[in-house]
């Protein structure tokens, strides 16, 4: 399995953002490996439109899987299906009309290559797979995953490409033109767009108040085992990041993607981290608590203890 965007705990480090390369993100016994594959040919298309998602306290996901739904996407012989892709504004929801994501793969070839993208177009009218058709002809990076972009939103794409993407019928092949060169793309699937933002420790606790609360909401502390003997909130399941390995694959069973899901560690970096891996996994609304333990103890209940 693989992804654009991606959380790996603290001992793999991720390839800057502007990278051409793509990051292969793979799950095996519970561990998180993190490969770089070196595209066959490098467009300037792989550095401006498909942007690989940082881990950081300011912006966007690590992935186990997430069922398709309504996908004609090809099993192609040793070529992954990708699960799922979400990013999101930490500091707020997103706005806008538009709240839903698609899931798009595409080819791309040059400008001037017009009547090999026609011959594409009707072979692809015919019942060729896109995705077969990219891995041969397409000359964007993304042709080693049969033209797969992962899951976007409105605002993440060049506006010709977008207007064309969030457009076209699902399952549907089309084309567009860009500053790249021509593009046939497909919608293989379609979802509502999950909220991930930010809450503050004082509206935290105000919520904390209300009897309700914990069993409509689900509470993680993120934080490691000798930091909750020093600090800790009534009502948190702790599942320390180190330790993600042993629960990251059994998440999805063991909590409601459905229900309210505030994440909690000590500044609110790694609960940022956890919070947008949530979100890529299915979960509806992820709150990560501003500041963390530290910002609840200083702004709302002093006897908590800081470290």
């Amino acid at each position: 399995m693989w992804s654009r965007a991606c959380f790996i705990p603290n001992s793999i480090k991720l390839s800057s953002p502007t990278s051409s390369y793509f990051c292969s993100l793979k799950n095996t016994s519970n561990r998180l490996s993190l490969s770089q594959l070196k595209p066959t040919h490098t467009s300037s298309f792989s550095k401006h439109f498909i942007t690989l998602a940082s881990i950081s306290s300011s912006s966007s996901h690590f992935i186990t899987p997430i069922s398709l739904k309504d996908t004609t996407l090809s099993k192609r012989k040793g070529m992954a299906t990708p699960k799922g892709r979400a990013s999101c504004s930490s500091g707020s929801s997103e706005g806008g009309g538009e709240s839903r994501e698609i899931l798009v793969q595409h080819l791309l070839v040059k400008e001037d290559d017009l009547q090999l993208l026609q011959m594409l177009q009707t072979s692809a009218a015919r019942g060729l797979d896109l995705s077969d058709l990219a891995v041969e002809y397409s000359i964007c990076p993304s042709k080693d995953q049969g033209g797969m972009l992962g899951w976007v939103r409105k605002g993440q794409m060049v506006p010709e490409f977008e207007e064309a993407a969030f457009s076209a019928p699902l399952n549907k092949v089309v084309r567009c033109k860009t500053k790249f060169g021509w593009h046939l793309l497909q919608v293989v699937s379609e979802r509502e767009a999950a909220l991930l933002q930010d809450v503050q420790p004082e509206e935290f606790h105000i919520k904390m108040q209300d009897p309700s609360f914990h069993e409509e909401a689900q509470l993680l502390d993120v934080r490691e085992p000798e930091e909750i003997t020093q600090a800790s909130l009534p009502g948190f399941e702790v599942l320390p990041l180190r330790q993600f390995g042993s629960w990251g694959s059994e998440v999805t069973t063991k909590f409601n993607p459905e229900k309210d899901t505030y994440v909690l560690c000590h500044h609110g970096v790694r609960s940022l981290q956890v919070a947008k891996w949530l979100q890529a996994q299915g979960f509806k609304r992820v709150f990560n608590i501003a500041g963390g333990i530290h910002a609840y103890s200083e702004k709302v209940d002093p006897s908590i203890p800081t470290y």
